[in-house]
């Protein structure tokens, strides 16, 4: 279940209750679910009994205890284990054991439509419940940040059900085209038009089509649209203080992965990431690098986890901030995440591979499927081999 889901799944409880005569209160268009505070337990938590609790007349913690008892009996294909309420409101949820696993089969079934509006819902409703607008124009100046901030909006859009015509005020160089990969599609060069929404991120400072292409989308698309690009080689070196290289190399690292297992005579298969009895099992590491961190029980998820799930809520907030940037920050925490975890996934030694073995080559798989996605978004490749 990830936290788009969850935060539905919350939202229906609140209308089973109003719908029971047990709140007296609008049903919000939305819910924030996010890791627990100071006090609070489980995978997830909310406030939305303290939102309520003025409107319906009621303290915070009853609204909690109502809410709590629908969230229980919702059964077992919400995936939730348990609910605890902790003052002054707050709802704490844990998720079953096998959520993990079934959030895995969602990212190998879409693939890189993971996180595609499209796949999550019906009816043309985003995943939080608004309704996708029905069609959007972009404005861009003649300058080449501007031009790829639009492209990669466009393409943010309309993964996210938006019909997006887009406009420039001259026609882009040809360099940049070939260059950058710019794809506009059919586009209109006039002047901006009243309703349109323009693109003016901060200019670049330089020709960035030195860098090749890979390297000069990242320089343009990773800093907020508010901050000065740098347009220089630290974009193409390959070591782990290039946010790029990190990424790239996190979802070519998942590809060897598994064709290591493939060698060993295994295949990915998404469920409990620990060995009978909660043990991870002993990475092997390299010398000067640290042991991969033991892996604790599947229902209280790991950084990756976390970054995995939240990735439909990250692709919708770029689309409709028109931010780019923010995918780009969110590819990295995924690779930084994955990165880490890697070295508990494969046997060591003598061990035979076990399901657990299995579960963990299909979370990198599904860390790689991520990345793979968020890059093509971007418009960047992302090898199999680095």
């Amino acid at each position: 279940m990830t936290p788009v889901e969850l935060s539905r799944t919350v939202l229906h409880a609140v209308r089973r209750a109003v719908d029971g005569g047990e709140l007296s209160v609008t049903v919000p268009e939305r819910v924030v679910v996010g890791p627990p505070g100071p006090g609070g337990c489980g995978d997830y938590a909310t406030n939305v009994a303290l939102r309520l609790a003025r409107p319906a007349g009621q303290p915070p913690l009853r609204v909690a205890g109502i809410l709590r008892a629908h969230l229980l009996d919702l059964g077992p294909g919400h995936a939730i284990e348990d609910v605890v309420v902790t003052p002054p409101g707050f709802i704490n949820i844990r998720l079953c054991d096998t959520a993990p696993a079934l959030l895995v089969e969602e990212i190998l079934r879409l693939g890189a439509r993971y996180g595609h509006a499209h796949e999550h819902r019906a009816g043309g409703a985003l995943p939080d419940g608004h309704a996708a607008p029905t069609r959007l124009s972009l404005h861009a100046p003649r300058e080449i940040r501007a031009l790829v901030v639009m492209d990669v909006a466009t393409r943010l859009l309309r993964a996210q059900g938006a019909d997006v015509r887009v406009a420039c005020d001259a026609p882009p160089e040809a360099e940049w085209l070939r260059t950058l990969g710019l794809d506009l599609g059919p586009h209109e060069v006039r002047q901006p038009l009243d309703g349109d929404i323009r693109v003016r991120p901060v200019p670049a400072p330089a020709d960035p089509t030195s860098l090749g292409r890979d390297a000069a989308r990242w320089a343009l698309l990773y800093p907020a649209p508010h901050d000065r690009p740098r347009i220089g080689e630290e974009h193409l070196v390959q070591r782990e203080s290039n946010p790029l290289f990190r990424v790239r190399y996190a979802h070519a690292r998942t590809r060897a992965l598994l064709r290591n297992a493939a060698d060993l005579g295994f295949t990915p298969e998404p469920g409990p990431l620990a060995n009978p009895g909660g043990s991870a099992g002993t990475a092997a590491t390299a010398p000067g690098h640290t042991p991969g961190p033991a892996l604790t029980a599947i229902t209280a998820p790991t950084p990756l986890l976390t970054s995995l799930a939240d990735h439909p809520r990250i692709l919708r907030v770029a689309a409709t901030a028109y931010a780019p940037d923010r995918l780009a920050r969110h590819l990295v925490d995924v690779a930084d995440a994955v990165l880490s975890f890697l070295p508990v996934v494969l046997p060591v030694g003598e061990e035979k591979p076990s399901a657990a073995h299995r579960a963990r080559l299909a979370l990198a798989e599904a860390a790689g499927t991520v990345l793979a996605g968020g890059l093509s978004l971007l418009g960047i490749d992302a090898p199999d081999h680095l």
